[in-house]
């Protein structure tokens, strides 16, 4: 699956699986929203809980754009956030 888009407050944002593993196995996944290239490039992540399918592809791809954009209003900054070692971006 290819990487989803969303435009927030005039800004495209891509939208992908985090592949990092939670607690919570299947029942919960990591997503990644990222924006800008290089040395631009931002980054926030958030976890949500499938209602349909259980694989992260399938379950990314039921969610409709209000969903995305809700869960990036619910995200955090890359440099608070496990799933990127709490790096920058």
């Amino acid at each position: 699956m290819g990487r989803l888009t969303i435009t927030v407050n005039g800004e495209r944002w891509e939208v992908y699986p985090s592949g990092h593993p939670t607690t919570y196995g299947r029942d919960e996944f990591g997503l990644v929203f990222q924006a800008g290239t290089g040395t631009e490039r931002r980054r926030r992540f958030t976890r949500y809980s499938p209602v349909g399918h259980r694989s992260r592809e399938a379950s990314l791809a039921e969610l409709s754009t209000r969903q995305l954009t809700d869960l990036f209003h619910v995200s955090q900054p890359a440099w608070t956030a496990p799933e990127s070692a709490y790096g920058v971006g």
